[in-house]
């Protein structure tokens, strides 16, 4: 008997890179990495699980950043030649280790899984990625939510045309991609503040996800807990983050990705190897990085490691399914006594780059957890936010409250002393955003095409993305590059419009570089 539902939300998203101005930058690599390792692995136990008649169903964001990205022909191109290269260097790994079985073995896996992903791309989807994830969209196994237009997290950004645009601009965006009306959003790092989802109804958005206190601190507190959606007084569903089931992937001490029969992230033959033969794998500049080609499994807390097995890792991340599912039916059987017969939603959003890219297997379990779910039991339904809604239309009305998920919960990671000092050139900026709008409602030309330019650079400035990085510490030097120079771009263009003296080579550099949202229009500022 059915006791509840478990709804999967990925969160795909990754910063706006791209440099055309150079010919290897390194950090594009992170577009490329997510390709291989998380985007085509998803796609392929999607195409898997429908192929075998399984009944699957989640929801996954795809960011207008990383859709954009998907779909430039310059990074397209720079990901076959990324992909290419690691082909190469895997068939000299097969020729270097051929004395050894067991990293042998590996170097021939990785052979066959950059041979695919580069087949993959090119011949099966086109080099369009987004596409293909809208097929499942089209079948209705999968929900795609828009995002923030430039991941701003809205609820440290105090103009209210700067928080409207990004929904407008994002929602906008979805449309000319895939073709409808997106149904929900993920709020940039779950990042809600009181009022923002009347953006959302202007925009026809029908759902979004906070963390858990964004709903358990709500007025009036929510009676199912975090584990039925609440709606906002203006008709918006908000669904809240089921905490135990994120633990069990994402705790460092519960998390089954820290099992150590897994693959060691950190340990990469692009680190490993000597110089001289690695040198035309890695960056230009001698930088060394990320490969993707790694030998050992993490094995234990020490710096000792064991080769890596992935018949040992796929059995175990099938038994990780199995306990996800087995603490999933116990949760549903529990909550739906304690709820009065109402069968409980249980919402475990991720980030989508976590299953492939950090963890190797993370793949290969939602493939096991899926068909778990729909051969060996009749307990726990998989369902998109979007189905739960269809199914489920009468919800409590209550007021959540300002939230976001990370250290804390309240903006802690995007507001601290490491970051602090961008706030007030993102205000004035966003002043100066509406100064130009009010002043020129009917641009035209070159003048139009500036003040596009002007909003581009502002909304990249928005990132939420550079004041996080900020806070990690990692690749500090490069957010703060970002931002700077987004800034100071705005600034430019501001100073040229007001003064009537644009420069037409400086603004087509600029649109050749940041040349996302070519459809944007100034005017939704206003």
């Amino acid at each position: 008997m059915e006791k509840g539902y478990f709804a999967l939300v990925l969160h795909g998203h990754l910063p706006y890179v791209r440099h055309p101005e150079y010919n290897d930058f390194l950090e594009e690599d992170w577009l490329y990495e997510a390709i291989t390792e998380t985007y085509l692995p998803l796609l392929e136990v999607f195409e898997g699980l429908k192929a075998d008649s399984v009944d699957f169903h989640l929801t996954m964001s795809l960011s207008p950043t990383l859709v954009s990205m998907l779909l430039d022909p310059l990074l397209q191109n720079r990901y076959i030649h990324h992909i290419e290269k690691l082909v190469e260097l895997s068939e000299k790994e097969i020729h270097r280790t051929r004395n050894d079985q067991a990293f042998n073995y590996l170097a021939h896996m990785y052979n066959g899984l950059f041979k695919k992903a580069r087949h993959d791309f090119v011949e099966r989807y086109h080099k369009n990625l987004p596409a293909a994830f809208n097929i499942f969209q089209q079948s209705g196994n999968l929900e795609i939510m828009t995002c923030g237009a430039t991941h701003a997290f809205l609820p440290l950004n105090l103009n209210e045309k700067a928080r409207r645009a990004q929904i407008r601009v994002a929602a906008d965006y979805h449309r000319k991609v895939f073709g409808t009306t997106p149904r929900g959003i993920w709020l940039p790092e779950c990042g809600y503040n009181p009022g923002d989802e009347n953006y959302l109804k202007e925009q026809d958005i029908r759902f979004f996800v906070v963390d858990s206190h964004g709903l358990l601190y709500g007025s009036p507190r929510p009676k199912y807990g975090v584990f039925a959606p609440v709606f906002c007084p203006n008709g918006t569903a908000a669904f809240g983050r089921d905490i135990e089931s994120s633990a069990a992937v994402w705790s460092k001490k519960e998390g089954y990705p820290g099992d150590f029969l897994y693959r060691d992230f950190y340990r990469d033959v692009g680190f490993d190897l000597d110089f001289n033969y690695i040198k035309d794998y890695i960056h230009v500049d001698g930088t060394r990085i990320n490969t993707g080609i790694k030998y050992y499994r993490i094995t234990g807390p020490t710096d000792h490691k064991e080769p890596y097995h992935p018949q040992w890792a796929a059995s175990r991340a099938a038994e990780h399914a199995g306990n996800f599912l087995s603490n999933r039916q116990k949760q549903a059987e529990y909550l739906i006594e304690a709820m009065g017969g109402k069968k409980p939603v249980i919402v475990s959003p991720y980030d989508a780059e976590l299953f492939g890219h950090w963890w190797f297997e993370g793949p290969q379990w939602i493939n096991f957890l899926f068909r778990k779910m729909h051969f060996d039991q009749d307990i726990v339904r998989s369902v998109s936010l979007a189905g739960y809604l269809d199914e489920n239309p009468v919800n409590k009305v209550i007021q959540p409250s300002l939230s976001s998920w990370g250290y804390m919960g309240y903006a802690e990671y995007w507001l601290n002393d490491s970051n602090d000092w961008i706030y007030r050139h993102l205000n004035k900026a966003a002043d100066r955003m509406e100064e130009l709008v009010n002043s020129r409602p009917n641009a035209s030309g070159c003048e139009r095409r500036a003040l596009n330019q002007a909003l581009r650079e502002f909304m990249l400035a928005q990132s939420s993305d550079w004041p996080f990085i900020m806070k990690t510490g990692e690749v500090t030097p490069y957010a703060v590059k970002r931002f700077k120079d987004h800034i100071e771009r705005f600034t430019k263009l501001y100073d040229a419009v007001k003064n009537n003296r644009i420069d037409e080579m400086y603004l087509s550099d600029l649109e050749s570089k940041d040349n996302l949202f070519s459809d944007i229009d100034y005017r939704v500022y206003s």
